[in-house]
């Protein structure tokens, strides 16, 4: 079927089905934990971040995680709330606010790390060895592109 320029086809349209994908992908993750945890997806992002890469700052975190900065603000407030984050200031830099886990958060992050592998796991094991190769090929090559509007 040609490919009509005046109508967009979703089911179609690479940045779609990636945002789908993705969310069904973080959904069934967040499955998980959720409960377990009371922890919603946003938050568990901002914890996978610091978990590998502590002491950042929120914008960095927001950065990190391509999440908008008022979600990222939301969940830190809720994270530091529930005693799961600390804000500390920076080592380098004495008048730069940093977060990172609290000891809570870290057992919590250590607790959900097989989760979330496990999840990968099972996702990966439906490849081949060469389909898993080029999904990776693909990933770097797809987030190596600078989109300018």
């Amino acid at each position: 079927m040609k490919k009509n320029e005046d109508t967009l086809h979703l089911g179609d349209f690479l940045p779609y089905r990636l945002s789908v994908l993705s969310n069904r992908i973080s959904r069934a993750i967040a499955d998980g934990y959720e409960e377990r945890f009371q922890l919603g997806l946003p938050e568990w992002r901002v914890m996978a971040v610091l978990g590998g890469e502590p002491d950042l700052s929120a914008a960095q975190v927001a950065e990190r995680t391509a999440m908008d900065k008022v979600a990222v603000s939301r969940a830190v407030n809720k994270l530091l709330e529930n005693g799961r984050l600390e804000r500390h200031f920076s080592p380098e830099d004495k008048r730069r606010s940093v977060l990172a886990l609290s000891e809570d958060g870290l057992k919590i992050y250590r607790e959900i790390i097989p989760i979330a592998l496990g999840y990968e796991s099972r996702i990966m094991e439906k490849l081949t060895p060469v389909e898993r190769q080029a999904l990776t090929s693909l990933l770097d090559k797809l987030e190596d592109i600078q989109l300018h509007t």
